[in-house]
């Protein structure tokens, strides 16, 4: 923190809106050290802690309205671009859908404070769809909150912010070094998570979009089922001919006993290394049903030319 504070001395005003921007954006460069010191600074300098709020505010807008555009223009694969640097790819976007589910717009409001929702609910608000004007009002109102946040606490506790300063000032190189020791461990474990969970989604049983089509136009104790989140008040998406709904949040009172006993199952879903398909799959054997895993969810699909039922 002390390099954040030579570095806020030195250029101020354009550290703060280039360290949000940069943040919000999707870089690993956490903003809110730099509003805690701007903050800080707010006791001998009121005048600075209030440009940092405004600045703050808007760099955070700024980036936020570009994935806006992003989400609105490329849909959700950019949500599913976003979500494999995730460690698990499948919650990254369920959660997401279902914080837009609950809340809507209003999740905006919290997004910064979610970790990994924060870049992910502006791309998410324009692959659905919302309107621009309820968008900007709302993303508005939840950087405001969150500049104002970590300002806020930067000033409350400005006494704390000085001591713990005079501390690394003390270690010297030495707190660097334990603090990038500290950071390389994390994102050590972060890549063994992600090549682990990566590897195991890998190894599901899969099947080709043309193999599949083969087997539903062959015989009838075949079950395709959408484990795609459905949100209110957004249109529902185009399915595969005969597909069925699977809320993955419920599979415990799903009923199968609605499906012969010899019906083999295929998931699909819109994600990521199809997470989601995998996890439905890995429940239905677990029931002692069949079940396999649509190579490249409803885009493999759409790619190989097959039909869709609505959407």
């Amino acid at each position: 923190m002390q390099e954040l504070a030579a570095l806020l001395s030195q250029h101020g005003l354009l550290a703060v809106a280039i360290g949000v921007f940069l943040e919000q954006i999707g870089a690993p460069l956490p903003s809110t050290p730099l509003l805690m010191l701007a903050g800080a600074q707010a006791v001998a300098n009121a005048g600075f802690a209030l440009q940092s709020l405004l600045l703050a505010t808007l760099a955070a807008m700024l980036a936020n309205t570009l994935w806006f555009y992003a989400g609105r223009r490329l849909g959700r694969r950019v949500l599913s671009t976003l979500c494999r640097i995730s460690i698990s790819p499948d919650s990254c976007v369920r959660q997401n859908e279902a914080s837009f589910a609950r809340r809507g717009a209003r999740t905006l409001l919290i997004a910064k404070f979610v970790p990994g929702l924060s870049v992910l609910a502006p791309p998410l608000a324009g692959a659905l769809g919302m309107p621009l004007r309820s968008f900007m009002l709302f993303n508005l109102a939840g950087s405001l909150l969150w500049a104002a946040t970590g300002i806020g606490v930067g000033w409350l506790f400005s006494r704390q912010i000085e001591r713990l300063l005079a501390g690394l000032g003390e270690l010297g190189s030495a707190a660097l070094w334990g603090v990038l020791a500290l950071l390389l461990a994390y994102l050590a474990w972060r890549l063994w998570r992600r090549w682990r969970n990566r590897r195991e989604l890998l190894r599901f049983e899969r099947i080709d979009a043309a193999a599949l089509a083969a087997l539903l136009a062959q015989g009838p104790d075949i079950v395709v089922l959408d484990v795609r989140a459905s949100l209110p008040g957004m249109p529902a998406p185009g399915r595969i001919p005969g597909a069925r709904p699977l809320d993955l949040g419920r599979l415990q009172q799903t009923d199968l006993a609605q499906w012969p006993a010899t019906a083999e199952f295929f998931t699909y879903c819109a994600c990521p290394q199809d997470a989601s398909a995998v996890r439905a799959a890995v429940w239905l054997r677990q029931q002692g049903r069949r079940a396999r895993v649509l190579r490249g969810g409803i885009e493999a699909w759409v790619r190989d030319g097959q039909a869709l039922d609505g959407g």
